[in-house]
């Protein structure tokens, strides 16, 4: 584990999470770099330089800048010859794909890779960073957006909360397990169809982010699987999720709606880019997603990845900071939050002001 710059950042934005949630009476087990390592703890797995510390990832220059290709999904690679011309493989091709980027600007790469539901994000630089912001949270002190559309109640024990967490991977899953250690009920829900995909990595990972978790398999494909999914969250205190709009959309469950029906309610969803925006429904994850935000070591040879997947626990302890905080406000609030904003803050050495 070598030291750097931007680690030393995203340790200290870490830090500051984990102490919010302190401030209010939420224990936790470890520190901010130990939460920071801990999926490679499990795996042994490391980042090398640019490449990630699964191997799904690489950073690859264009003909004018640097890109994440994040391709962790079987169904990545059939649509490669779609995307770059590139023929599909039974393994990633990346000479092949590292060619045809050298040949094309990095906005084309990135907007027709996440056209087609790629994790693909550009590097910004220092200009470019200052020109997108209006496309997520202005305020590096403030990489979220709450917005209060519900009643607010008296503040609740954490003893007493009903968490249901929709989320998968990383992010979400760890505020959850924030949530369970200091003593809430929380439900983990998977669709019967499509489960969470960090089930089909490291078992002891999987095992210590849901331990002392109820786990629910609900058929989202049917209408009385719909049905019973939207009981659920109807009764919860706190509503988990990583999903795209469209995809709760296509489910009829609109999260303004959903806090506003339930006095004291706290909707959080975790997403790459955030529910709003011209970004809301490209695809990301932990380490394309610190990429877009710039979190990543500067060399000689060119930039690297800092952490395995960084984006994913700094997120989720801001997550839980920030789900703590609304509980003990009275609830009735939805919380957008980015992978991407919260990468962007780390990296700047925001201060958070909650």
């Amino acid at each position: 584990m070598a030291s750097s710059s931007m680690l030393e950042l995203a340790v200290n934005f870490g830090h500051r999470s984990l102490k919010r949630l302190t401030e209010l009476n939420l224990n936790h087990q470890e520190s901010a770099e130990e939460l920071l390592w801990k999926r490679s703890e499990f795996t042994g797995l490391v980042p090398s330089g640019s490449v990630s510390a699964g191997g799904s990832c690489r950073l690859l220059p264009t003909i004018d800048g640097w890109c994440a290709v994040n391709l962790p999904r079987e169904d990545d690679l059939e649509l490669l010859p779609a995307w770059l011309g590139v023929e599909a493989q039974e393994e990633v091709p990346w000479e092949s794909i590292s060619d045809q980027l050298r040949t094309r600007p990095t906005d084309i790469v990135v907007r027709s890779g996440q056209e087609l539901g790629l994790a693909i994000s550009a590097l910004p630089s220092g200009e470019e960073d200052e020109q997108l912001q209006f496309r997520g949270t202005a305020n590096a002190a403030r990489p979220w957006i709450v917005r209060r559309v519900g009643e607010q109640t008296g503040a609740k024990n954490v003893e007493d909360l009903r968490v249901v967490d929709l989320s998968s991977l990383w992010a979400g899953p760890l505020c959850a397990r924030f949530l369970t250690v200091a003593g809430a009920h929380v439900t983990k829900i998977e669709s019967i169809s499509r489960p969470d995909g960090a089930r089909c990595g490291n078992a002891e990972f999987f095992s210590w982010l849901h331990g002392g978790q109820s786990l629910k398999s609900v058929p989202f494909a049917t209408a009385d699987g719909v049905g019973h999914l939207k009981e659920i969250i109807a009764n919860a205190d706190v509503v988990i999720e990583g999903s795209r709009p469209r995809a709760l959309d296509r489910l009829g469950i609109i999260p303004a709606e959903v806090v506003s029906n339930r006095p004291g309610m706290v909707w959080v969803s975790i997403t790459a880019y955030g529910r709003c925006g011209p970004w809301c429904n490209w695809v990301g994850f932990g380490d394309d997603a610190a990429v877009a935000g710039g979190l990543v070591e500067q060399n000689v040879s060119g930039p690297s990845f800092v952490s395995d997947a960084i984006a994913d626990p700094l997120t989720g302890m801001v997550a839980a900071a920030l789900v703590a905080g609304a509980v003990a406000a009275g609830g009735g609030v939805t919380i957008d939050l980015a992978l991407r904003e919260v990468a962007r803050s780390a990296a700047r050495g925001a201060v958070v002001v909650w």
